[in-house]
């Protein structure tokens, strides 16, 4: 399903990790795609509060707790710069998607990273 939303289509989201040769390229676009499955959750499912979306980004925050191994596997980690770069790109679609008042640390808090 394509993304609807044009901020969020345009995006360039993990960029900075891409950047960086410590972090594989193969395991970042795993956690692009990451973010883009929940961009087209969030369109699907129309989550009409914050609990709704908080519940949307549990589920991704999961995912990206499985792609630690894969990080791992290939000689890297979620560190700082990617817990940061990771964050960020939460943030980027709760914003893009009219939540402003979500609590960034809320939108993670799932994360063992």
């Amino acid at each position: 399903m394509p993304i609807a939303n044009k901020q969020v289509a345009a995006h360039a989201f993990l960029s900075g990790l891409y950047e960086d040769e410590y972090f594989p390229d193969h395991v970042i676009d795993k956690g692009v795609a990451i973010l883009l499955t929940l961009c087209e959750r969030i369109e699907a499912e129309r989550p009409s509060d914050l609990a709704a979306l908080y519940a949307l980004t549990k589920a991704a925050t999961e995912e990206f707790n499985l792609l630690e191994a894969e990080f791992e596997a290939a000689g890297s980690e979620i560190e700082t710069v990617a817990r940061e770069e990771i964050s960020e790109g939460f943030w980027f679609v709760a914003s893009s998607y009219g939540f402003t008042d979500a609590d960034p640390e809320e939108l993670i808090a799932a994360r063992d990273w």
